[in-house]
């Protein structure tokens, strides 16, 4: 019983560490988070099996550890508050081309970060371009690009077109 208490204990510390960490993607992980990562799982094995290294014993370490997920999850299904405590929620980065510093820094997301995925999802070059960057809570950005004015657009092109064909006259 000791056991299934220390790994429940273990779940909601480390939900509570990953939480206060940020979010972010696995793939978006440095060579020192994923060192401290490696050197967090460590320490959890330790803490959970002590010195009994039976198989039972990490069974039972794996199944408290999925039924605490299982039981999270249904939660967060149920109440929409629990979601968001264990979730987070979607944070706006860039608002109309203007960077919102205060969510840049309270996410520590950088400028460089978000010009990354403006280039690597829609080819964007630079921050004006860019009408909505959001920091999802899978720790991804989405990037929502400025639409072009379609009237200014066609009233530069149609007066383009009416000074081709003034000159092609003359």
């Amino acid at each position: 019983m000791e056991l299934v208490l220390r790994a429940i204990g273990i779940y909601f510390v480390l939900i509570l560490l990953f939480r206060l960490l940020g979010t972010r993607s696995m793939s978006d992980l440095s060579a020192f988070d994923f060192i401290l990562f490696l050197i967090v799982s460590e320490a959890i094995q330790n803490a959970l099996v002590d010195d009994d290294k039976s198989v039972v014993m990490g069974m039972a370490v794996i199944l408290t550890f999925v039924m605490m997920d299982l039981g999270l999850s249904i939660l967060k299904r149920r109440y929409r508050f629990i979601e968001k405590i264990a979730e987070g929620v979607p944070v706006i980065l860039v608002d109309n081309g203007k960077l919102v510093e205060e969510h840049l820094r309270k996410s520590r997301i950088t400028h460089s970060d978000i010009l990354q995925a403006a280039r690597s999802s829609q080819g964007l070059e630079n921050i004006g371009q860019i009408k909505y960057a959001v920091l999802e809570t899978t720790g991804n950005i989405s990037i929502i690009p400025v639409e072009p004015n379609v009237e200014e657009m066609l009233d530069r092109r149609i007066e383009s077109a009416l000074k081709r064909l003034g000159k092609a006259g003359n």
